[in-house]
């Protein structure tokens, strides 16, 4: 063999072996699964529901989270009055939208159980109880989901399924809790609600937390710890791809909810959602 023809021989097999080595990598990495993407109707909250449906449908979300008085939203008691099951599905019919979750940290689950059910059923979300010192929270959290067994059994009536959010100074919030909530829970319409935000807040590890709620993961929010518009996936700092690898991980089979705290207007929400949608779609 000439010395061109061998330069030739070893690059190519040298190409070859750095292409093997980057499709091992690749291919040991969760596969990601098409994002399905929803977004909270808090993010327009001083628009009405079917103005916000618009602009959500319209910057290419699958489904909506409507929320109840939080922050003054009235969309969920708005619709509830004025609407009911059918007048909703029809909205959102019309939206082309599914419904993700009703948001009900004000007013419970329970106030909206029938709605939910009578609107083709979907996931709610509120919050679980005060914190309490490390050596009482097996105690404390079966006491806690002992007294969701109504709410449980309201869930199975309406085609529903209840999420605990966690939250920083609650019962749900560390890491240690999220699994004593998923060791104690018998529930199968009870899940978790996580909320990357407070966790970061915490210095706790997302990818970890999402591992522990495994099949009990029932709503996943789209928000990260930062001031103003930096809540927002690919517009604050942190990377969601760990993220996302994670939840493949666990082939988490709901959506993906955008949301963040604080007004903004709703010009400026559609244009930063239309980012955060698009950074979900193709992180850098």
């Amino acid at each position: 063999m000439n010395r061109r023809r061998f330069v030739q021989t070893a690059t190519a097999a040298l190409t070859l072996g750095t292409a093997a080595t980057q499709w091992t990598a690749c291919s040991s990495r969760p596969r990601r699964r098409n994002l399905r993407l929803s977004a909270s109707s808090l993010l327009f909250k001083e628009l009405t529901l079917e103005q916000a449906c618009e602009r959500i449908s319209g910057l290419g979300f699958e489904a909506i989270d409507i929320w109840s008085g939080y922050e003054g939203c009235q969309h969920l008691d708005d619709a509830a009055r004025r609407l009911g099951g059918a007048g909703l599905r029809d909205l959102l019919a019309r939206s082309r939208l599914k419904l993700y979750a009703f948001s009900t940290y004000v007013g419970g689950y329970e106030k909206y159980a029938q709605f939910l059910g009578d609107a083709g059923g979907g996931v709610a979300v509120q919050g679980s109880g005060p914190a309490c010192p490390p050596n009482e929270l097996s105690s404390r959290m079966a006491a806690f989901l002992e007294g969701l067994a109504p709410l449980a059994e309201l869930a199975e009536k309406n085609n529903s399924w209840l999420a605990i959010e966690n939250h920083t100074n609650a019962l749900l919030d560390t890491t240690d809790s999220l699994k004593a909530f998923v060791d104690l829970n018998k529930y199968p319409r009870v899940g978790i609600a996580l909320a990357p935000y407070h966790l970061q807040a915490l210095g706790a590890s997302v990818p970890e937390a999402i591992r522990i709620a495994g099949k009990q993961l029932l709503f996943f929010y789209a928000w990260q710890n930062g001031a103003a518009m930096r809540q927002l996936p690919g517009i604050g700092p942190a990377d969601f791809r760990p993220w996302l690898d994670a939840l493949a991980a666990i082939q988490y089979p709901w959506y993906l909810n955008l949301f963040m705290h604080g007004y903004v207007a709703p010009d400026a929400m559609s244009n930063a959602l239309a980012r955060s949608r698009n950074y979900l779609i193709r992180p850098a």
